[in-house]
């Protein structure tokens, strides 16, 4: 079977998955980058042999022997770009969030079946081991029907990696709360077995906010992702305009009755994130590399589990789940079908955490999320083809 040829379009900070999908000779390859940055074309180039180097992505989907394009550029890019390849006829992976408004993924959804071209979503938490591992407690019932997920997160490089550049904006953003809470906020309606249908959340921009910031068009500070400032506060050089959340906490009900929530700090000391899920016969939590399992009882606090799972050794960038989902990429472009990961989901995050974002601008307010076309829903629960 001759290689697929990827297009990728964007050289930034997911430039991981082109190197996860290039693989001449073992299912894909590489051939043709597209940046706005002549320099980023020019580095990139050297990872990938000889590939098409463009620009202007237009020139890109004109090619006739490019079967399928990686989107990773920023966020508020997603609509418009993912909308002229699936135009284009070229098969997408799009990667998290879907996009900055919930009437942008919808316009996503509603090309990419109107068109008929395949629609992939990045998220690829669904790859990694942990949440496998907790997805496959839950599934078998060791715990019992869940009842509510709490999720804990904790983001000690939030002011290095989220404020120094355009993640700080809300017109390229809406805000972390839907950026960087996307990929757990579709953990936590594929753990849970719902959509969230309603929101309240409140949050500040506690830390960040009166920092040194660089002047508007200067470039970012050399080594800003391998230097690390501490404490917090001490932080210099970020973005000239900052004007999301450093800290944030939201409330979810979801459509099968669980309850969630999420809370997320970019001014922490460590990184993690902490996941409960508390069943009709018990609860789970993830603990480093493990997930413990409580599930006798009562009994006064106990720090170990009834039974405790080791997630899985994996190696590869983000646990190995850049390389499984490229993988998963792979095989829908050639053959179709339903996938890990889902595209409405991936809208049914970005609805959550838009909404939540929306409330916590307005005094913590409940708002409903927004529905989705059944007939969309289905279309896609297909394997995105029609009756």
């Amino acid at each position: 079977m001759e290689d697929l040829r990827i297009g990728v379009i964007g050289l930034g900070l997911r430039l991981s998955l082109a190197v996860a999908a290039h693989r001449p000779g073992r299912g894909s390859v590489v051939a043709a980058l597209c940046d706005s940055d002549p320099a980023a074309l020019k580095k990139a180039e050297e990872r990938f042999g000889s590939p098409y180097l463009t620009e202007d992505h237009r020139d890109l989907l004109e090619r006739d022997d490019i079967d399928a394009v990686l989107v990773v550029t920023p966020d508020d890019t997603h609509e418009r770009l993912a909308v002229d390849c699936l135009e284009a006829g070229k098969a997408v992976y799009l990667e998290k969030p879907m996009h900055i408004t919930v009437e942008g993924c919808d316009n996503i959804l509603e090309t990419a079946r109107r068109t008929g071209t395949r629609l992939y979503m990045g998220h690829n938490m669904r790859h990694m081991g942990v949440v496998r591992l907790m997805r496959e407690i839950i599934q078998r019932g060791d715990i019992g029907a869940p009842k509510t997920v709490w999720v804990r997160h904790f983001v000690s490089y939030g002011g290095d990696y989220f404020f120094k550049d355009w993640h700080a904006e809300r017109s390229r953003t809406t805000g972390l709360l839907l950026q960087k809470a996307a990929h757990d906020l579709d953990v936590i309606h594929w753990l849970a077995g719902g959509y969230t249908t309603r929101v309240n959340a409140f949050g500040d921009l506690m830390v960040y906010g009166d920092l040194p910031r660089r002047a508007p068009d200067t470039p970012r500070p050399e080594g800003w992702l391998k230097e690390f400032d501490w404490p917090p506060a001490a932080r210099k050089d970020l973005n000239p305009v900052v004007d999301v959340e450093d800290l944030s906490v939201m409330n979810m009900r979801l459509d099968n009755g669980v309850i969630a929530a999420y809370q997320q700090c970019h001014f922490t000391p460590d990184y993690n994130r902490s996941y409960t899920v508390i069943g009709t016969e018990g609860r789970l939590e993830n603990d480093g590399g493990h997930v413990k399992v409580w599930n006798h009882g009562p009994t006064g606090y106990r720090a170990e589990g009834d039974i405790t799972y080791k997630v899985p050794e994996t190696k590869g960038s983000h646990g190995g789940s850049d390389e499984r989902i490229v993988s998963e990429f792979r095989g829908f472009v050639r053959e179709g079908g339903v996938t890990d990961t889902s595209p409405v989901a991936a809208r049914m995050s970005v609805a959550a955490g838009y909404m939540a974002t929306m409330s916590l601008r307005d005094g913590g307010v409940p708002y409903d999320i927004p529905a989705l076309d059944p007939e969309l829903v289905a279309y896609f629960d297909r394997g995105q083809v029609e009756r």
